[in-house]
């Protein structure tokens, strides 16, 4: 059964492995039937700080608003992006605090101290880079960036992580390892 599927890359730089991943990915859920957009945070023209917090509307960038559309659009979110200090990069948390707004991502209720999740039916792949060895990651320093990706941002809003994919250590990689987890990255796309 074909998904409309959004890729959203948030690694800063175009030639990461990062963005290696990204495009087996995307090429994969191609060839399996699925209908694929991009969303490649670096060409994207967006301030990243929200200056006022969320005291103040601050408008959005035309490539912001496109954004949205294509997280509408999508039934699957699939994220790729590094663990850089334990977390995201500035630049996918950026695009988090401009884009997952209150009325589009969330909305608060009257009676409740829970919001009412507005991208609710949807889900979501993690696509991970760490020069961390995963397991230390995971076991040692508790995973933060991936909790709140998956709890504080994704599933606040409604969006149901089903597969994170982490890969690493990077630092002193060579090819055929490199190899390995862009085929994991294909076989999860077509899957």
């Amino acid at each position: 059964m074909s998904k409309r599927i959004l890729v959203i890359l948030g690694h800063p730089a175009a030639d990461s492995f990062c963005a290696a991943l990204g495009q087996a990915y995307i090429l994969a859920a191609g060839e399996a039937g699925h209908a694929v957009r991009i969303l490649d945070l670096p060409k994207a023209t967006f301030d990243p700080v929200l200056h006022h917090g969320y005291r103040q509307i601050q408008p959005l960038e035309p490539d912001l608003r496109q954004a949205q559309e294509d997280i509408l659009w999508a039934e699957q979110l699939v994220f790729v992006f590094p663990i850089w200090w334990g977390a995201t990069p500035a630049l996918l948390k950026g695009f988090f605090d401009r884009t997952f707004l209150l009325g589009f991502a969330f909305k608060y209720r009257e009676d409740s101290p829970f919001p009412e999740q507005l991208l609710k039916g949807r889900t979501a792949h993690l696509l991970v880079t760490m020069d961390t060895p995963p397991w230390y990651y995971r076991w040692v320093y508790r995973m933060p960036g991936l909790h709140q990706m998956r709890k504080t941002t994704l599933a606040f809003c409604g969006i149901k992580p089903t597969r994170t994919l982490t890969f690493g250590p990077l630092l002193g990689s060579g090819t055929s390892q490199r190899e390995r987890w862009l085929l994991q990255a294909r076989k999860l796309a077509a899957s």
